[in-house]
């Protein structure tokens, strides 16, 4: 089972980025794969998906994503294409908040949801989510992340550097924004490294 993959974006498609990663080219199946910079380092959390026909790789830049993505395709009726598609288009925390408040509205929205797979997401799925709200040393953490990548940005870094060391970052539970952007410093140089 490949859990991630970090290299370099060197080309995408409508759905896909590879990731050369030591001279291998990896595809890696994404939403809004327009919105990563070829030739940047890139890291995605995978999902390894195997058919008869094929194995394929779906990556998500945060952790988070993934986990709700496992969680939905677990429902009778979505497989790993539609899953990606509705975290796509709507944040993994709206697709919570509706499930555990039963809006019928809101998840007919999502891509390939009609009226009874959005009972069977609410069945099968209403509170078996973390929420990202809950007071831990991580989320507590996250305005001072926050306030470093936005520091890391303006020296120019760019956004999908950034975001893949959020999770990181926020983990570290460091006190300062100094410290904050002296480790995102240091984790950017690894990642361009390849380490």
């Amino acid at each position: 089972m490949i859990a991630f993959i970090s290299g370099v974006a060197v080309d995408r498609g409508i759905d896909y980025v590879v990731v050369d990663n030591h001279g291998i080219g990896y595809q890696v199946f994404c939403g809004n794969p327009e919105m990563v910079t070829l030739n940047e380092s890139i890291i995605f959390h995978t999902y390894q998906h195997v058919r008869e026909d094929a194995i394929i790789l779906f990556g998500f830049v945060e952790k988070r994503e993934l986990d709700i993505f496992r969680q939905l395709i677990t429902v009778k009726g979505v497989g790993p294409k539609t899953g990606i598609t509705i975290l796509s288009r709507f944040s993994g925390d709206d697709i919570i908040r509706a499930i555990d408040q039963e809006d019928m509205a809101f998840l007919k929205k999502l891509p390939g949801v009609g009226p009874k797979m959005a009972s069977q997401m609410m069945l099968d799925l209403k509170g078996k989510f973390i929420a990202s709200d809950t007071p831990s040393s991580s989320t507590k953490a996250l305005p001072l992340v926050d306030e470093a990548l936005d520091a890391l940005g303006d020296l120019g870094f760019k956004k999908v550097e950034l975001n893949n060391i959020k999770h990181e970052l926020s983990l570290l539970n460091l006190d300062s924004v100094d410290d904050m952007i002296k480790e995102g410093l240091k984790l950017l140089h690894s990642r361009k490294r390849g380490l």
